[in-house]
């Protein structure tokens, strides 16, 4: 293929490119981009008890992270405590186990809150992480004006494709509401939701359903806060951020964050009339993708996610998270981890491609490449709003429905050879397998962390947590914010699962339907 200006014809560079830092924001958000300031280096982690975590964050951050990315257990996520009966077998597995403020202390302890920027992947639990934050915050003589940082507060996305939820949606967007609507005036340095599509891609979505599903999500959550009526849009839009896959179609993926950008842009500006050139940027954090790791030959991974890096970069990143090359045999080791971290690390300091702003900008096949996008893009917004947004698009499966024949259809391609997968279906070769360190979670750890929830419910004041769970309880029936009721819960040492039980007699848990 040769692209040529033909393949340009009705570009309008103007109107469809632009300066960098200045709307449509195809070349970036900021007029300097990484020549003025590199983006936040954050190394996802989190695993077994939070002294384990404790210990990996100041590893990290002793070795040039520049932001933390906090990994819950799905205990945690699911709002269960380690000694739940569910929680058997998951403890510590997949993120770090927290189920009271002492957790979140031990946590944090030793990392200054006022200077560290803290991105927290939590979603159906996140007012009561997001609290207890606040509380070590408050605890440790920093105030929540000065807070940095990222609660990911995306629950739409989870009945789309990764299914940690709790609640049903209408009880649940009530909920990220409330996250919103208490950080634009309490935490105005905090990001209050990231719109995540990441999780969409790893599911099995196409780039550009990647970018319209979770741009159909951020428009239902705008349309939530505008609906609530105690906001106006430029009071929070400011503080909305996404989160992206970086996958493997190298050219693709930079089109894809510059074609995200000029769409979302255009959504704040005209449809929704914001006025703050602020509130049209969209702010995104990057990770690259765990669904390409592989367990064949995984040191080949180091290499793709130095590519797929690269791309984020390219393609205008705010932070960004690289995997680590044993990812698809376990949680990382400590050498794996830093191999992630110095691959930034080397494009930032090594490569010089931050030293110029946007670099593949005016490139005839990028610019062809992200118009394509875009357009394809608006045609599923344009089919979202048909079905009347995310809520009735979920309802009906149609996310779902969408994600599943991608997935399938990019799982024929690869069997059939279509698709390369070095080390699994080309160039393939059995005899080099090897056994490679992993790390694994300790059954003592599991054990020692349900043994300190045992005692923080023992030695706390019972009869104030009874009052503080009651008084959340009131408000949750009146339909008033929750993030004040349940910071005062966190502050007595409610645990995450005696939070979530009162809202679950309340709200209810969703069921999912089948959609087949």
């Amino acid at each position: 293929m040769l692209f040529t200006p033909e393949d340009l014809r009705n570009f309008k560079h103007e109107t469809d490119l632009g300066k960098p830092g200045e709307f449509p924001f195809t070349r970036g958000i900021y007029p300097t981009m990484y020549t003025g300031r590199l983006w936040t280096m954050r190394q996802y982690a989190g695993y077994g008890t939070a002294e384990e975590s404790n210990k990996r964050y100041k590893y990290l951050l002793a070795n040039g992270q520049t932001g933390l990315s906090v990994a819950f257990d799905l205990p945690t996520q699911m709002g269960y405590d380690s000694d739940n009966p569910l929680s058997e077998g998951e403890v510590g597995k997949t993120g770090v186990s927290i189920d009271s403020l002492v957790d979140m202390e031990i946590l944090f302890d030793g990392i200054p809150l006022d200077k560290v920027s803290t991105s927290m992947t939590i979603n159906a639990t996140a007012a009561i992480l997001l609290a207890m934050y606040i509380v070590v915050a408050e605890k440790k003589g920093v105030s929540p004006f000065v807070l940095k940082g990222t609660v990911q507060n995306d629950i739409l996305k989870e009945y789309i494709a990764r299914g940690t939820y709790i609640f049903p949606p209408i009880p649940s967007m009530k909920m990220t509401v409330d996250i919103i609507s208490y950080c634009s005036k309490n935490l105005p340095r905090w990001n209050t939701i990231s719109v995540s599509g990441y999780h969409i891609r790893e599911a099995g979505s196409t780039a550009a359903q990647e970018v319209a599903f979770t741009l159909a999500n951020g428009i239902s959550y705008v349309k939530s806060v505008i609906d609530d009526g105690m906001l106006d849009i430029d009071e929070f839009a400011p503080r909305l951020s996404f989160f992206f896959n970086a996958h493997f179609d190298f050219f693709e993926e930079v089109a894809k964050f510059r074609a995200a950008r000029r769409i979302w842009a255009k959504i704040m500006k005209d449809r929704f009339g914001a006025k703050n050139p602020r509130s049209w940027m969209l702010r995104f954090h990057t990770q690259t993708a765990g669904s390409s790791l592989t367990a064949q030959e995984p040191l080949n991974n180091a290499i793709r996610v130095t590519l797929q890096a690269l791309a984020a970069v390219l393609g205008g990143t705010q932070s960004l998270h690289t995997n680590s090359y044993d990812e698809a045999l376990s949680l990382p080791t400590e050498e794996a981890v830093r191999l992630a971290l110095r691959t930034q690390q080397i494009i930032a300091y090594e490569s010089n491609v931050a030293k110029v702003v946007d670099p593949l900008g005016g490139s005839y096949y990028l610019e062809c490449l992200t118009n394509e996008l875009e357009n394809r893009v608006n045609r599923y917004l344009e089919e979202i709003d048909r079905m009347g947004g995310s809520v009735s698009a979920i309802d009906s499966g149609y996310f779902q429905k969408e994600i599943h024949k991608s997935a399938y259809d990019y799982q024929k391609t690869m069997e059939r050879g279509e698709v390369s997968v070095i080390g699994v279906n080309k160039f393939s070769d059995n005899k080099s397998i090897k056994k490679y360190a992993t790390l694994k979670v300790s059954p003592r750890s599991v054990s020692k962390q349900r043994m300190r929830t045992g005692g923080i419910r023992k030695r706390r004041d019972n009869a104030e947590v009874n009052r503080r769970l009651d008084t959340l309880r009131q408000r949750a029936i009146s339909g008033e914010n929750l993030m004040e009721p349940i910071i005062n819960c966190v502050r007595n040492y409610a645990t995450v699962g005696e939070i979530s039980e009162v809202l679950r007699n309340i709200y209810g848990e969703f069921k999912e339907k089948a959609i087949f």
